[in-house]
């Protein structure tokens, strides 16, 4: 099988007390990506504790990285604009050679829904906000200057200048399990982001989800066609912990290379895994995921 094996670094750390090692260790094991949230907070427990900053904390990790690629997972509408965003995405490609993947998706009902004093969108605007979002954040990131009107947003002569290393513009992975939202992935992403099926993650099975996960891939394959894209041309991403599974395929080093085996199967070529957090429901033994690490990652190649 042919996967890549990639990290999720929560922002939970102050870079001087193991914020940076996170970073330095994760290229050091050789990850082919560490991502990191875009919240402002993310579900309690985390709510209450240290959070920093998604893109400030990727900015520092490209100044202490040179290979792995690094990306969000997932940055959203919630508090973004596509203009400012796309200014900061600019940067952080440039101060890091040409290394970040943006993880995309529409957002959802926690913290970051009601955090600037709003009532929180329904699912309808939700979508119909990333709808619009997206193509115009790609505009941005492509063009040298754009001006544009919409329902949502609007740009007037936002400059790009001088665009992205990674040319076109740095990739999309697009998060998405809608007809609609996969659309704008089969249209604008260079990579494809899901977590499965939610409503199996609590009390499903793990062939529940498999068959979720192959229906979801499925949509994708459709919604390539409609655009005249292939399907091949897309990376699929699984971001773990949200399966029936859960922490399950870390337990030891053969459960994580079933685990990956049975979705390497279903056309998944690249897997995220979190980097363990003590007394969450990312702990994980740190000894495994460092083997997992160093010696599954050459069998999945």
């Amino acid at each position: 099988m042919s996967l890549r094996l990639s990290t999720v670094i929560l922002p939970v750390r102050r870079w001087q007390e193991g914020g940076r090692g996170q970073w330095e260790r994760a290229e050091e094991l050789g990850f082919h990506t560490a991502y990191t949230y875009d919240h402002l907070s993310w579900r309690v427990p985390f709510r209450d504790g240290p959070w920093f900053g998604a893109l400030p904390t990727l900015t520092a990790a490209a100044a202490v990285t040179g290979r792995m690629r690094l990306g969000t997972l997932v940055t959203s509408p919630n508090f973004r604009h596509p203009v400012t965003l796309a200014k900061e995405l600019l940067t952080l490609d440039d101060i890091s050679a040409g290394r970040v993947t943006l993880g995309i998706g529409a957002g959802g009902n926690g913290f970051d829904a009601t955090v600037l004093g709003r009532q929180a969108w329904t699912a309808r605007e939700r979508a119909d906000r990333f709808a619009e979002f997206v193509p115009l954040l790609d505009r941005l990131l492509t063009e040298d200057a754009v001006t544009y009107e919409g329902t949502y947003y609007s740009a007037h002569e936002a400059r790009g200048i001088p665009g992205c290393v990674q040319r076109p513009r740095l990739p999309f992975a697009v998060a998405a399990t809608g007809p609609r939202g996969l659309r704008l992935a089969a249209r604008h992403g260079q990579a494809w982001v899901t977590t499965g099926d939610p409503r199996l993650s609590a009390t499903g099975t793990p062939e529940q989800s498999r068959a979720a996960l192959r229906g979801q891939l499925a949509g994708l394959g459709r919604a390539c066609a409609e655009a005249g894209r292939d399907v091949a041309e897309l990376d699929k991403v699984l971001l773990t912990g949200f399966t029936p599974e859960g922490a399950g395929p870390l337990e030891s080093v053969d459960a994580f290379v079933d685990f990956a085996g049975r979705h390497a199967e279903l056309g998944f070529t690249e897997l995220a895994v979190h980097a363990p957090i003590a007394d969450s429901v990312f702990a994980a033994d740190e000894t495994v995921f460092e083997k997992i690490a160093t010696e599954v990652a050459a069998q999945l190649a």
